[in-house]
C-alpha cells in the first residue's frame, strides 16, 4: 500500500516521505521509503521521487489492504492499495494488447477525426464509428473535465474535422495531421485565429468552443452544440457570410451555418464598439506545422487531432513528455491503459490499445513502454493519446479491447479509418 504524500500524490520528495514514514510508525506500523526514478524524455531529465509504502499482500488479500487504509484513515494518514505491477519497474507483464494496422498498399478508403454529434457533448467511440460509417477507430486527445458539464467534449488541444478549426492548440504539443483522405504525419503544431471588422479592426481569437476566461475572445462554431455560458460577457452572432445579425448578452444557442464571437472583459468592450449589428467579421484560422513552419490547408480533407504525447520520432523513441505536460512520475513511469497511433515507413497507420488496472491479467503500459511497443510495431512516427478508462478500439463498431471502466467511456473525439 502507498501513503499519500501532502500534495495527494503517492511520491514526494526525500524530506516530505521521510516525515510520512515517522507520522506511520508513530502510529504503530511499520513503513518502507521506496526510491523511484521518473525516466528522462526527450526534453525533460530523469527525476528521483521517494515513495513510503506498508505491507505486502497477494491480489487474493486486496481486502486486507483495503481494511489497513481505513484503519490509517483514523490516524489522518491518507494511503491507497497499490498493485506493484503498476509502478513501471521490469515486469513480464501480463499484457492484453489490441493492434489494427492498415497497408497503404491495398487500402482504398480514408482516414478521419470526429468529435461525434457535436463538441460540446461527450460520446463513446463505437458512437463515433457508427456516425462516421467506420470500419475501426479509437479514442482521440485528452478532453477537458475542469470545465461546465455541459461543455465537458472540448478537446483539450487542436482539433479540425473537415478543415474546420473546431479547438485551438495548445502551442507546441504533438498532433496527428491527415491530409488527402490518408497522408497522414505527426508533428507539433499551433494555431493561430484573427477577428477582423468591417472598420478593418483586427484583434487576435483565444479560443474555439469552449468556456471564455478572463478579458477573452473565443469563437463557437455552428458544431458546437451546446449554449454559451452566460458569465457576463457579450456575443456576436454571424452569419455564414459573416454577416453579424445580432448583439447579445451572452448565453444563448449557436445555430448551424452561424458562429458566435463570445467576448468578456476588454474583448466585451470590442466587440461592442466593433461587432455592430450589420457589419461583417471575417475569423482567419491557421494550423501550423512547427516543423516546417507551413500552415496545414484546410481543406475539406484536412483532418487535425491532438495527443498526448509525442512517442516516436524518425525511428526512435523520443517522448516529448514536458512539451506535452506530461513530465510526471504518473504519466510516465506509471503503468497504464494506453491508446497509441503510428505511421510506417511506407505511410500505412498503427492503431494500438494496451488494456491495464485489471491485476493478474494485464498490467498496462509506462509511456516509455508505449514508445517502445510502437517502435516494435514498426513506427516510424507515433503519438500517446488519452489513456486510462479512455482507452477504446473499435471494430465494426465495438469496442474489440477491455475499458478499464468496465464499459467504454464517453470521450471528447475518436480518430477513424472508414471504407
Amino acid at each position: 500500500m502507498s501513503v499519500l504524500m501532502p500534495n495527494g500524490h503517492d511520491d514526494g520528495n526525500l524530506v516530505n516521505a521521510q516525515a510520512k514514514a515517522a507520522a506511520v510508525e508513530a502510529a504503530g506500523f511499520t513503513p518502507s521509503i521506496l526510491r523511484i526514478v521518473q525516466p528522462a524524455a526527450a526534453d525533460a531529465p530523469a527525476v528521483e521521487r521517494y515513495m513510503v509504502r506498508i505491507g505486502l499482500w497477494t491480489l487474493k488479500q486486496r481486502a486486507k489492504a483495503d481494511e489497513l487504509v481505513k484503519e490509517l484513515k483514523e490516524y489522518d494518514i491518507k494511503a491507497k492499495a497499490d498493485y506493484l505491477g503498476d509502478d513501471g519497474t521490469e515486469t513480464t507483464g501480463p499484457w492484453n494488447m489490441s493492434v489494427l494496422m492498415v497497408d497503404p498498399k491495398v487500402f482504398k478508403g480514408s482516414f478521419k477525426t470526429s468529435v461525434g454529434k457535436n463538441v460540446a457533448a461527450r460520446e463513446t467511440v463505437s458512437s463515433m464509428s457508427k456516425l462516421t460509417g467506420a470500419i475501426a477507430g479509437v479514442n482521440g486527445g485528452f478532453f477537458n473535465i475542469h470545465t461546465a458539464k455541459t461543455l465537458q467534449g472540448d478537446p483539450m488541444g487542436v482539433s479540425v474535422v473537415g478543415g474546420r478549426l473546431l479547438s485551438e492548440a495548445v502551442p507546441g504539443r504533438t498532433g496527428l495531421v491527415i491530409t488527402g483522405g490518408r497522408k497522414a504525419w505527426i508533428t507539433e503544431l499551433k494555431t493561430t485565429v484573427t477577428a477582423t471588422s468591417s472598420d478593418r479592426t483586427r484583434t487576435p481569437v483565444h479560443g474555439v468552443n469552449r468556456a471564455a476566461g478572463a478579458d477573452e475572445l473565443v469563437l463557437y462554431t455552428g458544431e458546437f452544440g451546446a449554449k454559451t455560458l452566460a458569465d457576463g460577457g457579450i456575443e456576436a452572432v454571424m452569419d455564414a457570410q459573416g454577416k453579424v445579425v445580432n448583439v447579445r448578452q451572452a448565453g444563448g444557442v449557436v445555430a448551424r451555418g452561424h458562429s458566435v464571437l463570445h467576448g468578456t472583459g476588454v474583448m466585451a468592450l470590442w466587440l461592442q464598439e466593433h461587432a455592430l449589428e450589420g457589419w461583417t467579421m471575417r475569423v482567419d484560422s491557421k494550423v501550423i506545422d512547427l516543423r516546417t513552419q507551413k500552415a496545414v490547408p484546410l481543406t475539406p480533407d484536412t483532418y487535425v487531432m491532438g495527443g498526448g504525447v509525442g512517442l516516436v520520432r524518425n525511428g526512435r523513441v523520443r517522448v516529448t513528455a514536458l512539451a506535452d505536460g506530461h513530465a510526471s512520475i504518473n504519466m510516465m513511469l506509471r503503468r497504464h491503459p494506453r491508446t497509441m497511433v503510428g505511421i510506417t515507413q511506407s505511410g500505412g497507420l498503427i492503431l494500438a490499445t494496451v488494456d491495464g488496472r485489471n491485476p493478474g491479467v494485464t498490467v498496462g503500459a509506462s509511456m516509455v513502454e508505449a514508445a517502445q511497443l510502437m517502435r516494435w510495431l514498426g513506427a516510424k512516427q507515433a503519438i500517446n493519446f488519452d489513456g486510462g478508462g479512455s482507452s477504446a478500439l473499435v471494430v465494426g463498431h465495438k469496442a474489440v479491447n477491455r475499458p478499464s471502466d468496465g464499459a467504454e467511456r464517453t470521450v471528447g473525439d475518436g480518430l477513424f479509418i472508414t471504407p
